[in-house]
């Protein structure tokens, strides 16, 4: 490789870094968001594919479904927040305590998601444990464009 070939792709990869660093958090909570709005839709218009695992897992829920059109609610609002980076520290609570809920509920009725064994997962399994990347992406979002709350003593 030339001297020239290689100042060439230190560029490319400079720029390339450089974009990914200014569009990075933006295209990560945008996409977030979306992903919330399209669910809790979902929810809301009685379609979703989790709803069974809902039911199984939080039983009341059978008998009250609007419980379930309240969780489509909540992540609409979680969706729209993320989407538009509006209330932001107060969509990431909502989204903690969705996500939180779900996590609980590995616990509530652990045959929906495991095998027998706690490494091979179900189906519903992997939807939960892939929620462990939402969380990530949830704090990165949270600590990048977050200002700590200050106290005025």
């Amino acid at each position: 490789m030339t001297q020239d070939s290689e100042d060439t792709v230190k560029q490319v990869e400079k720029t390339a870094i450089k974009q990914m660093r200014q569009w990075g958090i933006w295209l990560l909570r945008v996409s977030l968001g979306i992903v919330f709005f399209w669910f809790g839709l979902l929810k809301i218009f009685n379609v979703s594919p989790v709803q069974h695992m809902i039911e199984k897992t939080y039983t009341f829920t059978v008998e009250r479904p609007e419980y379930i059109i309240f969780l489509g609610i909540i992540e609409v609002l979680i969706g729209l927040g993320l989407i538009f980076k509006v209330y932001l520290k107060t969509t990431l609570i909502l989204l903690w305590l969705q996500i939180a809920g779900i996590l609980l509920s590995v616990f509530f009725h652990p045959p929906l998601f495991f095998n027998g064994n706690p490494f091979f997962l179900t189906l519903e399994g992997e939807f939960v444990v892939k929620n462990l990347i939402i969380l990530a992406a949830s704090i990165v979002i949270g600590g990048y464009r977050s200002k700590p709350m200050e106290r005025y003593v």
